[in-house]
C-alpha cells in the first residue's frame, strides 16, 4: 500500500509519540471549532490520536502499527490506510481532519482530493516553514537543515492551493505549549537536549543526527555560557509567538 513507507517512517520514529505529543487544549478548541456542525469525522494520519473529539463519531486512518498501538483506550475506531486512497464512499464524512500530517503523504494532492471525496468539510493544520524559520531560532541559528528539508514539502501554500475556497487562521504557540510539535519548545531551549523531544519531532528526527548533534553541541555551550540567554531575552516576556502554524478550513463544493 501507498502507505507503507510512511508507515515504516513512523515505526522507527513514532515510539513515545502519545507521551510527548499531547493535544495543547488552546489549539484542541480552535480545532474542534473548525469542524463547525460535523456529527461524523474522519481522522487521517490520526496518529495516536491527538485532537480527536469525543462527542462525534470519529474513525481514524493511520499507516503505521506503532502510532496506532499507542491509541488509548476508549479511542476512534482505527484502519490502517493511506490517505491516497481512503476506504470510504463519497460524502461519508461531514469532515475530514488532518493534522500535522499532509507533509507526509507520498502524494499530497491525490491525498487531498481523496479528503474532498469523502468529507463536506476539511480541517488541516499545517505551517508556513518560511515564517517559521525566520520566527524560530533553532532553525535561523543552530538547524537552517530544518528549513532546507521543509520547504520542499506539501505545507500551507500547497493545502490551500489544493483545498476548495480555504481560509486560514493562525494557531498562536504557547510558551508552555503541551504539543510537543518542533516550535512548542521556542521559550523551552534546554528541552531540545532531551533525545526523546528530538525524536516526536519529524523536522529533527529525520535529519542526519550528525548535524542535529553538531548543533546541539553549539546550543548546550551557548545555554551554559549565556549567550542564548542574552540574545533572546526578549521571548522571555512572551507568552505567545506566531510561528507559522495554521488552521486550514475548506468546504467541498
Amino acid at each position: 500500500m501507498e502507505g507503507d513507507s510512511i508507515g515504516r517512517r513512523y515505526d522507527g520514529i513514532g515510539v513515545g509519540y502519545r507521551a510527548r505529543r499531547r493535544a495543547d487544549p488552546r489549539w484542541e478548541s480552535l480545532i474542534h471549532a473548525a469542524l463547525g456542525h460535523a456529527r461524523t469525522v474522519l481522522n487521517v494520519g490520526a496518529g495516536t490520536g491527538s485532537y480527536e473529539p469525543r462527542d462525534r463519531f470519529v474513525i481514524a486512518v493511520e499507516p503505521s502499527p506503532t502510532m496506532i498501538g499507542q491509541r488509548q483506550d476508549g479511542s476512534a475506531p482505527a484502519v490502517r490506510g493511506s490517505a491516497e486512497s481512503l476506504p470510504f464512499p463519497t460524502d461519508s464524512f461531514d469532515a475530514a481532519l488532518a493534522i500535522f500530517t499532509v507533509h507526509h503523504w507520498p502524494d499530497p494532492s491525490l491525498g487531498l482530493a481523496e479528503l474532498q471525496r469523502v468529507s463536506r468539510r476539511q480541517v488541516v493544520v499545517t505551517w508556513d516553514p518560511e515564517l517559521f524559520a525566520q520566527r524560530m531560532w533553532l532553525v535561523a541559528e543552530y538547524l537552517p537543515e530544518i528549513y532546507e528539508h521543509e520547504a520542499t514539502l506539501a505545507t500551507e501554500a500547497a493545502i490551500v492551493e489544493r483545498l476548495s475556497s480555504a481560509s486560514t487562521q493562525i494557531l498562536p504557540v504557547p510558551f508552555d505549549c503541551t504539543d510537543g510539535v518542533l516550535g512548542a519548545y521556542w521559550r523551552r531551549p534546554e528541552a531540545f537536549l532531551d533525545p526523546e523531544v528530538r525524536r516526536a519531532s519529524s523536522g529533527i528526527a529525520l535529519l542526519d543526527q550528525g548535524i542535529v548533534e553538531r548543533a546541539l553541541t553549539r546550543l548546550r555551550n551557548d545555554l551554559a555560557s549565556g549567550i542564548w540567554s542574552d540574545r533572546h531575552a526578549d521571548l522571555i516576556q512572551e507568552t505567545e509567538l506566531d510561528l507559522g502554524y495554521r488552521l486550514v478550513v475548506a468546504e467541498s463544493a
